[in-house]
């Protein structure tokens, strides 16, 4: 039995891989690719220049590499690259990348991706991401490994969110969110670390270590990039390291409650 349903349409060009199965009404534009074991239901829209891996299940009514919504963009080659083993659920919105961007929007591996989220123009995801429903990433957002993002939560445009961090349901951020951080609020704050996420990944010993640089670097009111240049000098912890190096790299700054 054919794994392509005959209302579907598949323009010329496009290529598929192995056990891809397509469903009704669902329309793959000339320059899409496909990977193998790959399920793309009904009424899905794939256009553009878009590379999709393997594994990956697109559902219903997901839109997948149309234009940016960038009034910029003028017909460039631009790209959209999808990896492995990604869920993409309903009405998603996916597009690819700009000129002034980089040209690429890209995905990792293994992410859920609820519905109505929407992943803007140039925006770099990890692998193993969840983003709950309605959470909208504005174009050049960064996010790390395992990161975490509540329904409802809009990201501003040029946010970096590092590892295993997590930003709560219904909060707007507009700051960058170091690794291992837990933030929420509108506008989001940093509330602590994200020891649930840590725990199910993360040694004791170096969560010991993030919980020691966190009330450091948050919570005893020395200014915030003296005391990660200190702890960078100083800490043998690798997770200390890359969460120092993160807050010495942002350019939008960290939001937190300074201590009076």
């Amino acid at each position: 039995m054919s794994l392509i349903h005959p209302s579907a349409v598949i323009e010329d060009g496009a290529i598929l891989g192995a056990n891809v199965s397509v469903g009704p009404f669902a329309y793959i534009g000339s320059k899409v690719k496909i990977g193998d074991n790959t399920t793309v239901a009904s009424h899905a829209v794939i256009e553009g220049k878009t590379t999709i891996g393997k594994g990956n299940r697109i559902f219903s009514h997901s839109a997948v590499g149309t234009i940016p919504q960038d009034l910029k963009f003028d017909g460039e080659d631009v790209e959209l690259i999808i990896g492995d083993n990604n869920t993409i659920r309903e009405f998603t919105l996916l597009n690819p990348g700009t000129k002034g961007g980089g040209s690429i929007t890209k995905i990792g591996d293994g992410n859920l991706l609820m519905g109505y989220v929407h992943l803007g123009h140039d925006v770099i995801l990890g692998d193993h991401c969840i983003l709950a429903n309605g959470a909208t990433l504005a174009g050049h957002v960064e996010l790390g490994d395992h990161v975490v993002i509540g329904g409802l939560t809009p990201v501003h445009q040029f946010v970096h969110i590092g590892d295993y961090a997590m930003i709560g349901g219904a909060s707007a951020l507009s700051q960058d969110i170091p690794p291992f951080c837990l933030a929420e609020g509108n506008r989001a704050v940093l509330r602590g670390l994200n020891l649930t996420g840590m725990r199910r990944h993360i040694e004791r010993e170096e969560i010991n270590a993030l919980k020691s640089a966190y009330r450091e670097l948050f919570e005893e009111g020395n200014p915030l990039q003296e005391v990660a240049q200190k702890l960078l000098e100083s800490t043998q912890s690798d997770k200390v390291t890359r969460l120092c190096q993160f807050i010495k790299s942002s350019k939008r700054g960290i939001p937190f409650t300074r201590v009076k």
